[in-house]
């Protein structure tokens, strides 16, 4: 990767990091100081990634924990994999079940929306296949922050008051009591830099280490969250999750202008960022990035991409459409025809005719990762086990009750996902790992890095700073103030409805690793957020 300052030059918030021998970049300074350590122990990639990934779960609770799911492309010794550890719907829930007691929708909170969580398996399949340190020694900082406590950043804090009057308008302590005394046990959200500790959390930790996450799965947490769940009007019971292990699974990808860009297959919704791409690839953005043009072709192509995956994509065994039909140049080539001087209201096609936390790593071997992990919406389901500092998500929420839908709830089914880790290269080489997490916002913050990136010669932290958009529905959208106010004027004037926003955490929050033409190692970290890159 070259970096052309010549192209285009934003101004960026921060610099561009450099490295030679190992790079971690995520939305927590603690963890990425983490991965670091890992990586100066010995540990390869993986083993930063697994450790990063774990100490998120005590640091960043708002977005992920032990309850979460993830997906991981991994580039080890010269080739990419993929791992999907997202988990199943319980066998004993039924869509029957959710309409008889007057739900239209799944909830997104309580029992209902919780699936098994596939986050630790997913962090012991990696470390089986690629990692190089004891399992029990990546999960060991995470416990040591748990067990000491940590001073909680700023926008953690921001979150977690927000998740805080979510649940006492939802059922407060009568409902969510185990939540309360897990995540508020002074009956409030910890503000921003007061030390917050789980002491629960620290021995779990050290527990899925000690079994190289089997306790989850088939042993005593399992038996745990089996036992809770009957007793509190759960579906979940030890045999789903005994049933349960992450899998590996082959990336899918597109060109784009010179560059493979590779997504993870459904049922995550990586695809979106792929079809998108295939629709601009037929345009030549020129070289003006804060263009009305520019941003028009990007807004249109997502909303037509969106369209469609949001139809199609479900878990793969109940998918009625091919992935290679969505992605082949013809549909790409029918989709583009559509768009116009002025807005559209996005349908599907024919092909025929929450909250999350991102991180990346790489090593001086040419190992990288990218690697997302996420209760869906901040604290998930608000359902915390007791006495284990486990709280699970609500990704069943994704489901329809719709039987006509590929991505109907059924047992043992996998959810719609929205949690997607990228990958770029070139010629066959990897350029390296990138994100943006934010529900239905990654694959519109994917898309816009990416372009960034290819189009206008941004480094990864100009890529990163550059002003975002985000379509919500129909012809809305969203603008962040650093969007040129004329090209908000012009944007309405195509008929787009536009939206000015103040909170740039609506806009996602990115991380980046490139490797340089000089085989150097190049990272940015997301400023909307407390995000770090630690370097060596």
């Amino acid at each position: 990767m070259k970096f052309d300052s010549q192209k285009y030059q934003y101004p960026s918030r921060r610099s561009v990091t450099f490295a030679k021998n190992g790079m971690v970049a995520t939305s927590c300074p603690p963890a990425a100081q983490v991965g670091l350590e890992i990586l100066k122990k010995g540990g390869n990639a993986i083993d930063a990634a697994i450790a990063t990934a774990a100490t998120l779960t005590v640091v960043e609770p708002t977005c992920n924990g032990i309850g979460s799911d993830a997906f991981a492309l991994i580039w080890y010794q010269g080739r990419l994999y993929g791992l999907n550890g997202s988990g199943r719907a319980p066998r004993l829930l039924t869509p029957e079940e959710l309409l008889a007691q007057g739900h239209t929708s799944v909830p997104t909170m309580g029992w209902a929306p919780v699936m098994v969580p596939g986050v630790t398996s997913a962090w012991a399949e990696a470390s089986k296949r690629f990692g190089r340190l004891e399992f029990a020694q990546l999960l060991e900082p995470a416990a040591r922050y748990a067990e000491e406590g940590y001073p909680v950043a700023p926008n953690v804090a921001k979150l977690w008051e927000k998740e805080f009057e979510k649940f006492t308008s939802g059922g407060g302590r009568e409902r969510f009591a185990s939540w309360y005394d897990t995540f508020a046990p002074k009956g409030r959200a910890p503000h921003a830099g007061e030390l917050f500790s789980c002491p629960e959390l620290a021995a779990t930790l050290r527990e899925l280490g000690a079994t190289c996450s089997e306790s989850l799965y088939r042993g005593a947490l399992a038996q745990k969250i089996s036992a809770f769940s009957e007793a509190t009007g759960g579906w979940l019971r030890a045999a789903d999750l005994e049933d349960y292990r992450a899998e590996w699974v082959e990336p899918i990808s597109a060109e784009y202008h010179g560059y493979e860009v590779f997504e993870m297959p459904p049922n995550g919704h990586g695809l979106t960022v792929l079809m998108a791409l295939n629709i601009l690839s037929g345009y030549d953005l020129g070289r003006e990035r804060e263009s009305t043009t520019v941003y028009h072709r990007m807004i249109e192509a997502m909303k037509l991409a969106y369209a469609d995956t949001k139809e199609y994509v479900a878990d793969p065994q109940f998918m009625r459409t091919r992935v290679e039909d969505l992605l082949h140049p013809d549909y790409a080539a029918s989709r583009r025809a559509l768009i116009g001087e002025q807005a559209l209201l996005a349908q599907p096609g024919s092909p025929y005719s929450g909250d999350t936390v991102y991180l990346c790593t790489a090593d001086g071997e040419g190992n990288m990762v990218s690697w997302i992990q996420s209760n869906y919406q901040e604290f998930g389901s608000g359902i915390v086990v007791p006495g284990t500092g486990i709280s699970l998500q609500n990704r069943g929420a994704n489901f329809t009750l719709d039987p006509t839908k590929d991505n109907y709830l059924q047992p043992g089914k996998k959810s719609y996902h929205t949690i997607i880790p990228g990958f770029l290269c070139k010629d066959g080489r990897p350029v390296g790992p990138f994100g943006v997490m934010g529900a239905f916002m990654q694959p519109q913050g994917q898309l816009q890095v990416l372009l960034n990136t290819i189009d206008f010669g941004m480094n990864p932290q100009e890529a990163l700073d550059a002003p975002r958009f985000q379509w919500i529905e129909g012809k809305k959208i969203q603008l962040e103030q650093g969007v040129p106010a004329h090209i908000a004027q012009e944007l309405a004037a195509m008929g787009h409805e536009v939206e000015v926003i103040e909170d740039p955490l609506l806009m996602g929050r990115g991380e980046i690793i490139w490797r340089t033409d000089e085989e150097m190692l190049a990272g940015g970290s997301e400023p909307r957020c407390d995000g770090h890159v630690a370097s060596w």
